[in-house]
């Protein structure tokens, strides 16, 4: 998240604006926010919002996994997953939203999973919440743009430890690098994965039954 006083309509921020070179940077804020706890989220909103009096930018990086077969995830197991990878960010947006609407000035940028865009076995949960996260950031985009309001999805493969990668993931450099480019250009939906995922997602889309086949397969050899 990053506070600016440039714009903002407060008294506070308005005596920095006129008092302070538009370069000077100011020390980072740190924020804790538990998004296992809905309640105690409108007290960290509006400490966030007092930072500098607004918010400009907010990256939604929550992630919370589990790989098991469905029916040997717990419901409470579930119901933790929703709250810290759609609920929590979700609750977090529509606490700045009234701000930046106000300004009409802002940006949000969601960091999800491909499994947002494409789902796969022994993921049920995770992907469920993942989908259910990337809907609302497509639908709200549409809703806000009028207000000048841009909103963006990453949706990336895993995330290798390691700064080279793997052949099948992401580094975390390429992954910054794609945060800030997406932040510079205002795109609106980038998926950064290599060949192999971007093309399952085209057969979910165009050829379902292939598809379908080639995960009920990988499951069946997982489980040999």
């Amino acid at each position: 998240m990053r506070c600016s006083h440039q714009s903002a309509p407060c008294c506070h921020a308005d005596l920095l604006f006129y008092a302070v070179s538009p370069l000077q940077t100011f020390p980072p804020k740190l924020v804790l926010l538990d998004f296992g706890d809905t309640d105690s989220m409108p007290e960290a909103i509006a400490e966030i919002l007092d930072c500098y009096g607004c918010l400009d930018i907010i990256i939604f990086n929550s992630s919370m996994k589990v790989k098991a077969p469905a029916q040997t995830v717990s419901l409470e197991v579930d119901k933790l997953l929703m709250d810290n990878n759609y609920f929590g960010p979700v609750t977090l947006a529509k606490g700045v939203l009234a701000s930046m609407i106000s300004r009409r000035s802002g940006h949000l940028l969601l960091v999800n999973s491909i499994q947002g865009r494409l789902a796969v076995p022994f993921r049920s949960t995770y992907a469920a919440s993942k989908h259910a996260v990337q809907a609302f950031f497509d639908c709200l985009r549409a809703e806000v743009e009028e207000y000048g309001i841009s909103v963006s999805t990453i949706s990336h493969n895993f995330i290798s430890c390691s700064a080279s990668g793997k052949p099948l993931g992401v580094s975390p450099d390429e992954a910054a690098a794609e945060i800030v480019k997406t932040l510079n250009n205002k795109r609106k939906e980038v998926v950064i994965a290599p060949s192999l995922p971007k093309m399952a997602i085209y057969a979910r889309s165009f050829f379902p039954n292939v598809f379908f086949a080639v995960i009920g397969a990988g499951v069946k050899n997982e489980l040999q």
